[in-house]
Protein backbone atom coordinates (compact mmCIF):
# COMPACT_ATOMS: atom_id res chain seq x y z
CA UNK A 1 0.00 0.00 0.00
CA UNK A 2 2.45 2.42 -1.23
CA UNK A 3 -0.52 5.85 -0.72
CA UNK A 4 -0.68 6.98 2.03
CA UNK A 5 -3.37 5.86 4.94
CA UNK A 6 -4.49 9.57 4.83
CA UNK A 7 -5.03 9.47 0.66
CA UNK A 8 -6.73 5.88 0.91
CA UNK A 9 -9.49 7.27 3.70
CA UNK A 10 -9.59 10.24 1.78
CA UNK A 11 -10.55 8.37 -1.29
CA UNK A 12 -12.90 6.07 0.74
CA UNK A 13 -14.80 9.26 1.94
CA UNK A 14 -15.47 11.06 -1.54
CA UNK A 15 -16.51 7.90 -3.03
CA UNK A 16 -18.91 7.04 -0.45
CA UNK A 17 -19.93 10.78 -0.61
CA UNK A 18 -20.56 11.44 -4.49
CA UNK A 19 -18.01 13.80 -4.26
CA UNK A 20 -15.45 12.14 -6.31
CA UNK A 21 -14.23 14.01 -9.49
CA UNK A 22 -15.83 11.51 -11.68
CA UNK A 23 -19.13 11.06 -10.25
CA UNK A 24 -19.17 14.81 -9.40
CA UNK A 25 -19.39 15.85 -12.92
CA UNK A 26 -21.99 13.38 -13.52
CA UNK A 27 -25.07 14.71 -11.72
CA UNK A 28 -27.13 17.56 -11.87
CA UNK A 29 -26.69 21.30 -9.51
CA UNK A 30 -29.64 20.16 -7.19
CA UNK A 31 -27.91 16.96 -6.63
CA UNK A 32 -24.09 18.23 -6.33
CA UNK A 33 -25.33 20.61 -3.86
CA UNK A 34 -27.21 17.84 -1.74
CA UNK A 35 -24.33 16.01 -2.08
CA UNK A 36 -22.12 18.42 -0.82
CA UNK A 37 -24.17 19.19 2.15
CA UNK A 38 -24.77 15.07 2.99
CA UNK A 39 -20.53 15.08 2.61
CA UNK A 40 -20.25 17.52 5.52
CA UNK A 41 -21.31 15.22 8.04
CA UNK A 42 -19.52 12.30 9.13
CA UNK A 43 -20.60 8.77 8.47
CA UNK A 44 -20.09 6.12 11.44
CA UNK A 45 -17.40 4.14 10.62
CA UNK A 46 -15.25 7.97 10.07
CA UNK A 47 -15.71 8.04 14.30
CA UNK A 48 -14.27 4.35 15.01
CA UNK A 49 -10.67 3.56 16.07
CA UNK A 50 -9.79 6.98 15.71
CA UNK A 51 -6.59 6.30 16.57
CA UNK A 52 -5.91 3.10 14.27
CA UNK A 53 -5.82 4.76 10.48
CA UNK A 54 -5.61 1.27 9.14
CA UNK A 55 -8.49 -0.17 10.88
CA UNK A 56 -10.97 2.84 10.31
CA UNK A 57 -9.92 2.15 6.61
CA UNK A 58 -10.94 -1.40 6.87
CA UNK A 59 -14.08 -1.22 8.66
CA UNK A 60 -15.58 1.77 6.51
CA UNK A 61 -14.97 -0.07 3.20
CA UNK A 62 -17.11 -3.19 4.22
CA UNK A 63 -19.78 -1.06 5.05
CA UNK A 64 -22.93 -0.20 2.96
CA UNK A 65 -23.56 3.05 1.05
CA UNK A 66 -25.89 5.16 2.86
CA UNK A 67 -29.47 4.41 1.92
CA UNK A 68 -30.78 7.88 0.97
CA UNK A 69 -27.80 7.64 -1.70
CA UNK A 70 -29.31 4.33 -3.08
CA UNK A 71 -33.04 5.67 -3.36
CA UNK A 72 -31.90 8.33 -5.38
CA UNK A 73 -30.39 5.98 -7.67
CA UNK A 74 -33.32 4.08 -7.81
CA UNK A 75 -35.79 6.71 -8.20
CA UNK A 76 -34.29 8.03 -10.96
CA UNK A 77 -34.11 4.94 -13.08
CA UNK A 78 -37.82 4.22 -12.16
CA UNK A 79 -38.32 8.12 -13.66
CA UNK A 80 -36.31 7.39 -16.85
CA UNK A 81 -38.56 4.36 -16.94
CA UNK A 82 -41.70 6.07 -16.73
CA UNK A 83 -40.31 8.19 -20.13
CA UNK A 84 -39.69 5.04 -21.85
CA UNK A 85 -43.28 3.53 -20.77
CA UNK A 86 -45.20 7.07 -22.23
CA UNK A 87 -42.30 7.20 -25.54
CA UNK A 88 -41.98 3.60 -27.22
CA UNK A 89 -44.42 2.33 -29.67
CA UNK A 90 -44.19 -1.00 -27.84
CA UNK A 91 -44.72 -2.47 -24.29
CA UNK A 92 -41.76 -2.71 -21.41
CA UNK A 93 -41.32 -3.86 -18.01
CA UNK A 94 -37.86 -3.03 -15.88
CA UNK A 95 -36.10 -4.34 -13.38
CA UNK A 96 -32.83 -3.46 -11.73
CA UNK A 97 -30.00 -5.27 -11.94
CA UNK A 98 -26.37 -4.64 -10.70
CA UNK A 99 -24.12 -3.71 -7.77
CA UNK A 100 -27.44 -1.24 -6.63
CA UNK A 101 -30.03 -3.47 -6.24
CA UNK A 102 -27.61 -6.38 -4.57
CA UNK A 103 -26.70 -3.49 -2.22
CA UNK A 104 -22.92 -3.90 -2.96
CA UNK A 105 -22.38 -0.68 -4.70
CA UNK A 106 -19.54 1.86 -2.82
CA UNK A 107 -19.79 4.69 -4.78
CA UNK A 108 -23.03 7.66 -3.35
CA UNK A 109 -23.23 7.75 -7.01
CA UNK A 110 -23.47 4.93 -8.99
CA UNK A 111 -24.93 3.81 -11.96
CA UNK A 112 -27.98 2.16 -12.09
CA UNK A 113 -28.59 -0.49 -14.59
CA UNK A 114 -32.28 -0.76 -15.74
CA UNK A 115 -32.67 -3.50 -17.70
CA UNK A 116 -35.95 -2.78 -20.58
CA UNK A 117 -37.77 -5.54 -21.03
CA UNK A 118 -39.94 -6.27 -24.08
CA UNK A 119 -43.51 -6.80 -22.55
CA UNK A 120 -44.50 -8.90 -25.58
CA UNK A 121 -41.85 -11.01 -26.46
CA UNK A 122 -39.73 -13.44 -25.00
CA UNK A 123 -37.93 -16.78 -25.62
CA UNK A 124 -37.95 -19.88 -24.04
CA UNK A 125 -35.86 -23.46 -23.56
CA UNK A 126 -37.74 -25.59 -25.39
CA UNK A 127 -36.68 -28.34 -23.20
CA UNK A 128 -38.45 -27.22 -20.53
CA UNK A 129 -41.92 -28.25 -18.85
CA UNK A 130 -44.29 -25.77 -19.90
CA UNK A 131 -42.71 -25.73 -23.84
CA UNK A 132 -43.24 -29.42 -23.69
CA UNK A 133 -46.41 -29.34 -22.76
CA UNK A 134 -46.93 -26.91 -25.48
CA UNK A 135 -48.13 -23.89 -23.16
CA UNK A 136 -46.03 -21.35 -25.33
CA UNK A 137 -47.75 -20.14 -28.47
CA UNK A 138 -46.40 -20.15 -31.74
CA UNK A 139 -42.46 -19.00 -32.12
CA UNK A 140 -42.52 -15.24 -33.11
CA UNK A 141 -42.07 -13.73 -36.49
CA UNK A 142 -39.09 -12.03 -35.51
CA UNK A 143 -35.66 -13.13 -34.21
CA UNK A 144 -34.67 -12.24 -30.66
CA UNK A 145 -31.68 -9.98 -31.99
CA UNK A 146 -34.14 -7.65 -34.56
CA UNK A 147 -36.45 -6.84 -31.99
CA UNK A 148 -33.78 -5.94 -29.22
CA UNK A 149 -32.72 -4.01 -31.91
CA UNK A 150 -35.96 -2.59 -32.44
CA UNK A 151 -36.28 -1.99 -28.92
CA UNK A 152 -32.88 -0.49 -29.09
CA UNK A 153 -33.07 2.03 -31.81
CA UNK A 154 -36.10 3.16 -30.61
CA UNK A 155 -35.73 3.74 -26.80
CA UNK A 156 -32.08 5.65 -27.87
CA UNK A 157 -34.59 8.37 -30.12
CA UNK A 158 -37.17 8.41 -26.93
CA UNK A 159 -34.28 9.19 -24.91
CA UNK A 160 -32.90 11.68 -26.72
CA UNK A 161 -35.76 13.38 -26.95
CA UNK A 162 -36.97 13.47 -22.99
CA UNK A 163 -33.69 14.75 -21.51
CA UNK A 164 -32.47 16.98 -23.93
CA UNK A 165 -29.65 18.73 -21.73
CA UNK A 166 -28.84 15.37 -20.54
CA UNK A 167 -25.66 13.11 -21.82
CA UNK A 168 -27.28 10.63 -23.90
CA UNK A 169 -23.89 8.00 -24.68
CA UNK A 170 -25.34 5.27 -27.25
CA UNK A 171 -21.90 4.33 -28.50
CA UNK A 172 -22.25 1.21 -25.82
CA UNK A 173 -22.63 -1.60 -27.03
CA UNK A 174 -25.09 -2.99 -24.65
CA UNK A 175 -26.76 -0.27 -22.41
CA UNK A 176 -27.87 3.80 -23.18
CA UNK A 177 -25.92 5.76 -20.65
CA UNK A 178 -27.68 8.63 -19.14
CA UNK A 179 -25.82 11.11 -16.97
CA UNK A 180 -26.53 14.65 -16.11
CA UNK A 181 -28.96 17.79 -17.51
CA UNK A 182 -32.18 16.86 -14.98
CA UNK A 183 -30.94 13.82 -13.76
CA UNK A 184 -29.54 13.17 -10.13
CA UNK A 185 -27.67 10.29 -10.62
CA UNK A 186 -26.57 8.13 -13.62
CA UNK A 187 -28.27 5.53 -14.95
CA UNK A 188 -27.68 2.48 -17.62
CA UNK A 189 -30.49 1.45 -19.86
CA UNK A 190 -30.04 -1.88 -20.86
CA UNK A 191 -32.68 -3.08 -24.10
CA UNK A 192 -33.27 -6.99 -23.25
CA UNK A 193 -36.83 -9.76 -23.01
CA UNK A 194 -37.79 -12.44 -20.91
CA UNK A 195 -36.00 -15.69 -21.27
CA UNK A 196 -38.17 -18.80 -19.71
CA UNK A 197 -35.54 -21.13 -18.88
CA UNK A 198 -36.09 -24.69 -17.75
CA UNK A 199 -35.36 -23.73 -14.03
CA UNK A 200 -38.01 -21.20 -14.48
CA UNK A 201 -40.76 -23.31 -16.44
CA UNK A 202 -40.57 -25.45 -13.23
CA UNK A 203 -40.66 -22.99 -10.39
CA UNK A 204 -41.97 -19.63 -12.00
CA UNK A 205 -39.77 -18.13 -9.80
CA UNK A 206 -38.55 -15.23 -10.79
CA UNK A 207 -34.82 -15.11 -9.84
CA UNK A 208 -34.75 -18.68 -12.13
CA UNK A 209 -35.68 -16.66 -15.53
CA UNK A 210 -33.42 -15.88 -17.70
CA UNK A 211 -32.69 -12.08 -19.59
CA UNK A 212 -31.77 -11.87 -23.05
CA UNK A 213 -29.51 -8.48 -23.76
CA UNK A 214 -27.94 -7.10 -27.45
CA UNK A 215 -25.08 -5.83 -27.78
CA UNK A 216 -25.33 -3.96 -30.75
CA UNK A 217 -21.33 -3.57 -31.94
CA UNK A 218 -21.51 -6.99 -33.34
CA UNK A 219 -24.24 -7.56 -33.31
CA UNK A 220 -25.14 -10.24 -31.10
CA UNK A 221 -27.56 -11.53 -28.06
CA UNK A 222 -26.60 -12.97 -24.91
CA UNK A 223 -28.31 -14.54 -22.11
CA UNK A 224 -27.99 -13.79 -18.39
CA UNK A 225 -28.91 -14.75 -14.60
CA UNK A 226 -28.90 -11.45 -13.11
CA UNK A 227 -31.54 -12.33 -10.71
CA UNK A 228 -30.31 -15.99 -9.98
CA UNK A 229 -26.93 -14.23 -9.21
CA UNK A 230 -28.56 -11.58 -6.69
CA UNK A 231 -30.78 -14.41 -4.96
CA UNK A 232 -27.84 -16.15 -4.32
CA UNK A 233 -25.49 -13.45 -2.89
CA UNK A 234 -28.53 -12.06 -1.09
CA UNK A 235 -29.73 -15.67 0.18
CA UNK A 236 -26.12 -16.46 1.44
CA UNK A 237 -25.15 -13.11 2.84
CA UNK A 238 -28.22 -13.06 5.10
CA UNK A 239 -27.02 -16.54 6.58
CA UNK A 240 -23.64 -15.05 6.95
CA UNK A 241 -25.33 -11.91 9.29
CA UNK A 242 -23.90 -9.57 6.46
CA UNK A 243 -20.48 -11.19 5.93
CA UNK A 244 -20.53 -11.72 2.24
CA UNK A 245 -21.44 -8.34 1.24
CA UNK A 246 -19.09 -6.90 3.31
CA UNK A 247 -16.48 -8.66 2.27
CA UNK A 248 -17.54 -7.63 -1.84
CA UNK A 249 -17.52 -4.35 -0.73
CA UNK A 250 -14.29 -4.25 1.19
CA UNK A 251 -12.10 -5.50 -1.98
CA UNK A 252 -13.83 -3.30 -4.32
CA UNK A 253 -12.75 -0.52 -1.89
CA UNK A 254 -9.11 -1.68 -2.10
CA UNK A 255 -9.49 -2.60 -5.70
CA UNK A 256 -10.31 1.46 -6.26
CA UNK A 257 -7.66 2.68 -4.14
CA UNK A 258 -4.81 -0.29 -5.43
CA UNK A 259 -1.50 1.56 -6.13
CA UNK A 260 -1.68 -0.21 -10.01
CA UNK A 261 -5.00 0.27 -10.38
CA UNK A 262 -5.22 -0.16 -13.94
CA UNK A 263 -3.70 -3.73 -13.23
CA UNK A 264 -6.67 -4.42 -10.12
CA UNK A 265 -9.29 -3.16 -12.22
CA UNK A 266 -8.35 -6.48 -14.22
CA UNK A 267 -10.92 -8.37 -12.28
CA UNK A 268 -14.48 -7.39 -12.66
CA UNK A 269 -16.29 -6.06 -9.66
CA UNK A 270 -18.89 -8.71 -11.13
CA UNK A 271 -16.45 -11.56 -10.54
CA UNK A 272 -14.96 -10.36 -7.41
CA UNK A 273 -18.37 -10.69 -5.85
CA UNK A 274 -18.64 -14.04 -7.29
CA UNK A 275 -15.25 -14.79 -5.65
CA UNK A 276 -15.85 -13.97 -2.02
CA UNK A 277 -19.96 -15.91 -2.73
CA UNK A 278 -16.74 -18.71 -2.05
CA UNK A 279 -15.39 -17.87 1.16
CA UNK A 280 -15.32 -19.73 3.68
CA UNK A 281 -18.88 -19.32 5.73
CA UNK A 282 -18.36 -19.56 9.07
CA UNK A 283 -14.86 -16.94 9.18
CA UNK A 284 -17.20 -14.04 7.35
CA UNK A 285 -20.55 -15.37 9.86
CA UNK A 286 -17.78 -14.62 12.73
CA UNK A 287 -17.61 -11.15 11.45
CA UNK A 288 -20.78 -10.11 13.06
CA UNK A 289 -18.91 -9.81 16.08
CA UNK A 290 -15.71 -9.62 14.85
CA UNK A 291 -15.47 -7.62 11.76
CA UNK A 292 -12.12 -7.86 11.84
CA UNK A 293 -12.11 -11.30 10.65
CA UNK A 294 -13.97 -10.61 7.57
CA UNK A 295 -10.94 -8.58 6.30
CA UNK A 296 -8.68 -11.87 7.57
CA UNK A 297 -10.50 -13.84 5.99
CA UNK A 298 -10.89 -12.06 2.56
CA UNK A 299 -7.01 -11.73 2.53
CA UNK A 300 -6.73 -15.44 3.29
CA UNK A 301 -9.23 -16.27 0.31
CA UNK A 302 -7.79 -14.19 -2.24
CA UNK A 303 -4.64 -15.71 -1.47
CA UNK A 304 -5.79 -19.12 -1.50
CA UNK A 305 -7.11 -18.10 -5.44
CA UNK A 306 -3.85 -16.87 -6.52
CA UNK A 307 -1.52 -19.74 -4.88
CA UNK A 308 -3.76 -22.49 -5.77
CA UNK A 309 -4.62 -21.48 -9.72
CA UNK A 310 -6.03 -25.05 -11.00
CA UNK A 311 -8.02 -24.95 -7.69
CA UNK A 312 -9.96 -20.92 -8.24
CA UNK A 313 -10.08 -22.07 -12.01
CA UNK A 314 -12.96 -24.26 -10.89
CA UNK A 315 -14.97 -21.57 -8.98
CA UNK A 316 -18.11 -20.88 -10.94
CA UNK A 317 -20.74 -17.71 -10.86
CA UNK A 318 -23.39 -17.92 -8.58
CA UNK A 319 -25.37 -18.57 -10.67
CA UNK A 320 -23.93 -21.33 -12.06
CA UNK A 321 -23.59 -20.07 -15.63
CA UNK A 322 -19.33 -19.70 -16.08
CA UNK A 323 -16.30 -20.15 -14.34
CA UNK A 324 -15.20 -17.14 -13.12
CA UNK A 325 -11.45 -16.75 -13.66
CA UNK A 326 -11.84 -17.44 -16.94
CA UNK A 327 -8.75 -15.35 -18.38
CA UNK A 328 -5.09 -14.44 -17.56
CA UNK A 329 -6.31 -10.94 -17.53
CA UNK A 330 -8.66 -11.38 -14.28
CA UNK A 331 -5.59 -13.71 -12.74
CA UNK A 332 -3.10 -11.01 -13.02
CA UNK A 333 -5.90 -8.02 -11.30
CA UNK A 334 -6.95 -10.74 -8.68
CA UNK A 335 -2.78 -10.54 -7.80
CA UNK A 336 -2.83 -7.17 -7.41
CA UNK A 337 -5.93 -6.85 -5.22
CA UNK A 338 -4.68 -10.19 -3.23
CA UNK A 339 -1.13 -8.08 -2.69
CA UNK A 340 -3.00 -5.05 -1.54
CA UNK A 341 -5.35 -6.94 0.87
CA UNK A 342 -1.91 -8.57 2.45
CA UNK A 343 -0.43 -5.38 3.12
CA UNK A 344 -3.84 -4.31 4.58
CA UNK A 345 -4.26 -7.08 6.55
CA UNK A 346 -1.01 -6.51 8.08
CA UNK A 347 -1.27 -3.02 8.69
CA UNK A 348 -4.37 -3.48 10.76
CA UNK A 349 -2.94 -6.46 12.58
CA UNK A 350 -0.12 -4.27 13.57
CA UNK A 351 -2.78 -1.64 15.18
CA UNK A 352 -4.68 -4.31 17.12
CA UNK A 353 -2.10 -5.82 18.70
CA UNK A 354 1.22 -3.70 19.63
CA UNK A 355 3.81 -5.76 19.41
CA UNK A 356 3.35 -6.78 16.04
CA UNK A 357 4.84 -3.37 15.10
CA UNK A 358 8.54 -4.28 16.34
CA UNK A 359 8.84 -7.47 14.92
CA UNK A 360 7.88 -8.80 11.61
CA UNK A 361 4.82 -10.71 12.12
CA UNK A 362 3.96 -14.23 10.47
CA UNK A 363 0.44 -14.46 9.35
CA UNK A 364 -0.69 -17.12 12.23
CA UNK A 365 0.32 -14.09 14.16
CA UNK A 366 -1.45 -11.95 12.28
CA UNK A 367 -4.43 -14.22 12.12
CA UNK A 368 -5.00 -14.42 15.68
CA UNK A 369 -5.19 -10.61 15.50
CA UNK A 370 -7.85 -10.11 13.21
CA UNK A 371 -10.02 -13.40 14.69
CA UNK A 372 -10.11 -11.82 18.38
CA UNK A 373 -9.80 -8.15 17.63
CA UNK A 374 -12.88 -6.32 18.89
CA UNK A 375 -13.47 -2.57 17.53
CA UNK A 376 -16.37 -0.81 19.55
CA UNK A 377 -19.25 0.89 17.48
CA UNK A 378 -18.59 4.43 17.33
CA UNK A 379 -19.79 6.71 20.30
Amino acid sequence: MARTIDDRLENLRVRRSGTDAESFRRVNEAAQIDLLMKSATQEAWQKRARSQPYTRYALGAMQAVGVDYTRIGIETAERIGKQLVSGLSVGVEFRLQGSVPLDVHIRGVSDVDLLALLADFHTYATNGVRSRAGLYRSPATVTSLDALRGLRAEAESVLKAAYPAATVDCTGGKCIELSGGSLARPVDVVPSHWLDTVEYQSSYLEHDRGVTILNKKVPETIDNLPFLHISRVHERDAYLLGGLKKAIRLTKNVKNDAENVASAMQLPSFDIAALMYHANQDALRSGSIYELAILRETQRFLDWCYRNPEAARQLRTPDGSRIILDSEAKAAGLLTISNEMDALAMEVAKEQVSALRTVNPLWSQIDEALRNSYVPPAA
